[in-house]
Order: structure tokens, then sequence, then C-alpha cells
């Protein structure tokens, strides 16, 4: 079977590891790159470096990676869809939930793959930790709490906090816990000068009453990203710096006779560090949306999760502005 012929429009920060990857992606051949600005970080490799979308899809490709700054992701996303060209989206899948539903609908209107690039889901440690949440190692999930803070990145422009990095963590909660948010409660800090929020701490619920925090901000020179998920037999924390899965059991042993059961209160017990193979979180994001375009058996973000995403986001937003908490 001949190679996917892929192309990837965007070379900047996160275009230039898009390229790296789909340059060595077995199954892929990259056949071209766009960037009005031109190919600043040299990875082209020789192919050609157009300077548009419509110079792209004539390229004959079968999917793009799509890696242009937010505000342009419903124009570049639409035009891939009336091409009848598969595509992943660099998160956010747009800059709000109108343009979002529109790429999401137009996607699946012609049948499309779709996907979105919230890259730490693909993170070893949080999909060791869905593996064994599956599995019912904390038994019943009581809070997901996330802390994601670091130095301000001069990549962005176009949106704020909560869509740059705030939309990680709400997909990744909602995706380890297989659950949806029903309400956000939310408060920004401005601190650049920007005009977009440089902070944020929301307060969440989620479909089944699993309770939800997020601390995010560009703020710190302290570089965090950590998610604690607590349950009744105990507590996983996720590293996604260094890909690290840790299990804090509860040493009070629940009882198996029914008639005596209840709740025995928590004690420390066992901590656990597993030891898990760290493939890149990158590489296997695109290994993942390759096979979903072949039609196999894939676990991609799929555009109307990011849809989702997006409208968490945004009531976080709302939530912020009016001091209400948002119900979804």
């Amino acid at each position: 079977m001949a190679n996917l012929r892929a192309g990837l429009i965007g070379l900047g920060m996160m275009g230039r590891h898009h390229g790296r990857v789909l340059g060595s992606l077995p199954g892929v051949d990259l056949v071209a790159v766009a960037d009005p600005g031109g190919d600043v970080h040299g990875i082209a490799g020789g192919r050609p470096v157009l300077e548009n979308i419509e110079q792209l899809i004539q390229q004959g490709i079968d999917y793009c990676m799509v890696a242009v700054p937010t505000i342009y992701h419903e124009e570049v996303g639409l035009a891939l869809a009336e091409a009848g060209v598969h595509a992943i989206i660099e998160k956010p899948l747009a800059q709000d939930t109108p343009a979002a539903t529109k790429v999401a609908d137009a996607f699946e209107a012609k049948g499309l793959v779709g996907a979105v690039g919230h890259i730490e889901r693909y993170n070893p440690a949080l999909q060791e930790a869905r593996r064994r949440l599956e599995a019912g190692d904390l038994g019943d999930v009581y809070q997901v709490s996330t802390r994601r803070q670091g130095p301000f990145p001069a990549r962005i422009a176009d949106v704020g906090v909560v869509k740059d990095l705030g939309t990680h963590d709400i997909d990744l909660t909602a995706w380890v816990t297989q659950q949806t948010f029903t309400a956000v409660a939310a408060r920004t800090a401005y601190k650049s000068g920007r005009e977009f929020e440089d902070l944020v701490a929301v307060t969440g619920q989620l479909s089944n009453g699993v309770v939800t925090n997020h601390l995010v901000n560009w703020l710190s020179p302290l570089k965090e990203r950590v998610t604690i998920i607590t349950g009744e037999k105990g507590a996983f924390v996720a590293d996604t710096l260094t890909a690290d899965l840790t299990f804090y059991a509860n040493g009070e042993i629940a009882t198996t006779w029914h008639d005596i059961a209840q709740f025995r209160g928590v004690s420390e017990g066992d901590v656990v560090r597993f030891a898990i193979a760290k493939p890149e979180p990158l590489r296997v994001e695109h290994e993942q949306f390759r096979d979903a375009v072949l039609g196999k058996e894939a676990d991609i973000v799929t555009m109307k999760q990011g849809l989702e995403t997006v409208r968490v986001a945004e009531a976080c937003i709302e939530s912020a502005k009016t001091g209400q908490t948002v119900t979804l």
C-alpha cells in the first residue's frame, strides 16, 4: 500500500516539531510544507515550501497538520474540509465556540477524519493513569486537581492562558475520567499588560460528581505540570514533565464484608512509582492520527471533543468576567 501523503502548514514553534515527526513517520510521506513567513526553522528538508493552504492542497495531500496561529484555524480548517482532506489541528480547535462548531461540522459533513492536537493526553504518565483508572485501581474517583504553571512563552499572541494552556487540562481531565464538565467557576488575573488573561484558577464539576480544580499561569519561574487524581483507594500523581506516575495507596484496607463495610478513613499507605515506557507524546499523537486516517482503531482527540473543550474554556472566561458559576 502506498504511503499517505501529508502536508504541514505553520512552521513556527510547534510546526518545527510536527515537521520533524512527520518527516520520519512510517507509512507517511511529508510532501510539502507551507507558511507565508517562510521556513524560518529550516525544517523543509528539500521539500517545497509554499505560501498558503490552497497551494498545499494542490500537492495532492491525503491529510494535513495545521499548526498556524489559533485565529487562522477556522479559515484553514474549512479550506481542508472543502477539499476533502483529513486534518489534525493544533489545540485549541478554533478561537471560539462558533468557529470550532463550523470546523467540526464541516469535517463531519464530509465524512473526514478530523482531530485536535491536545498532546498531553498522549503523555505516558496520563496514558498509564487512564489504563489504571479503567481497571478500577482507584475505585470511586473523588477529585482531579491540575497545576500547569511556568515562565511566559513569547510564542503566543492571540489567546490567553485559558485557551492556550488551560485547554490541555480541560481535555485531559475529561478524557482520563471519561466524563464531561457540567459546571465551572473561575477567576483570572492580567499582569503582563496584554489584553488576555495570564493566570486562571478554575473549580469545576464533572458529569458524575467528580470535583476538579485547575491552576494555570505563565507567570511562574517554577515550571510545573502535575495532575493529581484522588479516589477511594488512594491517589495518582502524574508529572507530565518527567512522564512519571506515582500511586499513593490509602492505608486503610476496606472490609469486604458488606454488613460492616463503611468509610474507614484515610491514612498513608504504600507509595509506588510505576516503571512505564516513555515514547514521545508527539510521535504517539501522529501515529494514532495516521492509523485513524487508514481506518484502523485509534485513540484521537476528535473534533467534537475539541469543540467541547473550547466551550468549557469559554465558560471559564465568562465565569471570571461575571463572577458567577457557569453551568454547561
